[in-house]
């Protein structure tokens, strides 16, 4: 049987037109660097909280996963629990059946891909429970690192074909399909497991092991939009679920990640990392009192040699690049402490999913005005607020 070429053409413009943004991201930082950098930074550490060992998500937007899961392992810690390294494609597919959902239940007006929020994770724990790294890997046809596109592109296009419904009516048959697809790329989920002996299923492993309960997490952001200590709803593309988070001013962020840290709790975090003042490499992320447009190319070369200093971040600022796409929800990690550089200035440790391959095996030292300026959202255990603000947003 001869296929008619319009339709590998068809195959090849789906391909093309799935977004793998995260290795496009991680590509477009590779030139932000400066020689040396590490003999120009002497960090001494103020908090260092308990984590779990730094993960490679490989070719996959599966951020979001990797550090809330990353956060879960190190609230059990927290919890005084043995740390259970968990499962971040579990929560990743489950996400992605949740969201096959919305997509279909939408007409396809609601983004696909790989991507996602903090509280996909929460979500994805409150319904389908969670596994162990150890018993569902994701990797199932050979590969050592997460490698998603082929799965994407399929995918992508299925959905695409329901949405069209070609019979008039849809089957109900179109979602067991669909996680059939799944399951072989990333594996079937065991509907029981043996762990140390003892035989749970993906919600009593959940209860029993990990023991969180999803309803102590909350999201924050700041935008000057809306009223604040009210509940909004996200408008950013990954925001698949219309999530809603709650409004705090933009120097509360901090002062509620500062509180969180001195008491032991971590926090995930979603960010925007597409910044010239960001290096993987250095592992540092800073905001610069001079736009990179207006530096002068020694300027360029030296800026993450030592300490800079930094622009004045207000309201006003973190709104307009917000509202310009120059922050947008490109990527998530895990603040797990503080550290001072040589001049006594502070910056948060934050865990990354990119393997161990930057000049800090895997962890960036981040100013306040960074993460003032470009935070999409927090998730934390309620309880880390501070007790006023708490009031203020009635958690």
């Amino acid at each position: 049987m001869k296929f008619k070429p319009f339709v590998f053409s068809a195959a090849l413009i789906i391909a093309a037109n799935v977004s793998f943004s995260q290795d496009n991201l991680v590509n477009s930082l590779k030139s932000n660097q400066s020689a040396d950098s590490k003999e120009g930074f002497k960090f001494t550490d103020v908090i260092n909280l308990a984590n779990t060992t730094i993960k490679n998500q490989g070719s996959s937007g599966t951020c979001w996963s990797y550090s809330t899961n990353s956060f879960l392992e190190s609230e059990m810690i927290r919890l005084g629990k043995d740390p259970i390294e968990l499962s971040p494609i579990y929560s990743a597919r489950c996400a992605y059946i949740e969201k096959a959902k919305n997509y279909v239940r939408m007409h396809g007006a609601v983004t696909l891909g790989d991507g996602g929020e903090t509280h996909d994770v929460i979500n994805m724990y409150r319904k389908y429970g969670a596994l162990p790294l150890s018993v569902y890997t994701g990797l199932n046809y050979g590969t050592s690192k997460n490698k998603f596109a082929e799965m994407a592109a399929v995918t992508q296009a299925m959905l695409e074909a329901i949405v069209k419904n070609p019979n008039g009516q849809l089957t109900p048959n179109w979602l067991s399909a669909y996680t059939a697809v799944l399951d072989a790329y990333l594996g079937n989920v065991p509907q029981s497991f043996s762990y140390k002996g003892k035989n749970y299923t993906p919600q009593s492993f959940a209860k029993e092991l990990v023991g969180i309960n999803p309803d102590d997490y909350i999201e924050l952001s700041s935008l000057t939009d809306y009223p604040y200590y009210k509940k909004f709803t996200l408008l950013i593309p990954d925001n698949w679920s219309f999530d809603q988070v709650y409004n705090v001013h933009m120097d509360e962020m901090t002062d509620i990640i500062d509180n969180a840290l001195k008491n032991g709790y971590t926090v995930a975090w979603a960010t925007d990392v597409s910044e010239k003042s960001f290096s993987w490499k250095n592992g540092v992320a800073y905001v610069p009192e001079t736009s990179y447009e207006d530096m002068t190319d020694q300027q360029k070369a030296e800026m993450f040699n030592g300490p800079k200093p930094e622009l004045a971040v207000t309201p006003e600022i973190r709104q307009q690049a917000f509202d310009n796409y120059n922050t947008t929800d490109d990527h998530g990690m895990h603040i797990v402490g503080i550290s001072k550089d040589q001049n006594g200035k502070e910056y948060y440790i934050v865990k990354n999913s990119w393997g161990t391959t930057n000049d800090y095996k895997g962890y960036l030292y981040v100013t306040r005005n960074f993460v003032k300026y470009k935070t999409t959202s927090l998730l934390l255990h309620k309880k880390a607020i501070p007790s006023e603000l708490r009031k203020k947003i009635g958690v």
